[in-house]
Formats: C-alpha cells, sequence, structure tokens
C-alpha cells in the first residue's frame, strides 16, 4: 500500500525510508484493525505526508497517528 501511494504521490523515497513508513503503517492497521481500502488508502497517504513533512522517527510517527 505505501510503495503504490508513494508513486501516486509522485515523490522518491530511499528504500530505507519505504521500510520504515511501510512498518509504520503495518503497525497502525493492525492496531487500529483497518480493513477498507479506502481506509488505508487515507492512513498511507497520511503516513507519507507526516514523513515527508518533517516526522521522521518511527516512533514519533506511531504516535501521530494512531
Amino acid at each position: 500500500m505505501i510503495r503504490s501511494q508513494i508513486a501516486d504521490a509522485q515523490t522518491a523515497l530511499s528504500d530505507e525510508e519505504v521500510t520504515l513508513c511501510q512498518r509504520v503503517f503495518d503497525h497502525i492497521s493492525s492496531v487500529r484493525q483497518i480493513t477498507t481500502d479506502t481506509e488505508r488508502e487515507d492512513l498511507a497517504r497520511r503516513v507519507i505526508h507526516s514523513y515527508q513533512h518533517g516526522v521522521k522517527d518511527e516512533g514519533a510517527l506511531l504516535r501521530l497517528l494512531i
């Protein structure tokens, strides 16, 4: 999900950055029990947007988005 949202946003992230965003996405999806495509896409956009706007720490991303 993260990779498709990155492609849609036409942004360049390194493999490490994508992996970090994917871990955050996976964790939040599990905790919040997100199942619909709409919710998953919204969360992926929010993770990427927050990362691009300076929230680079995994723990901080989790706290912000949970």
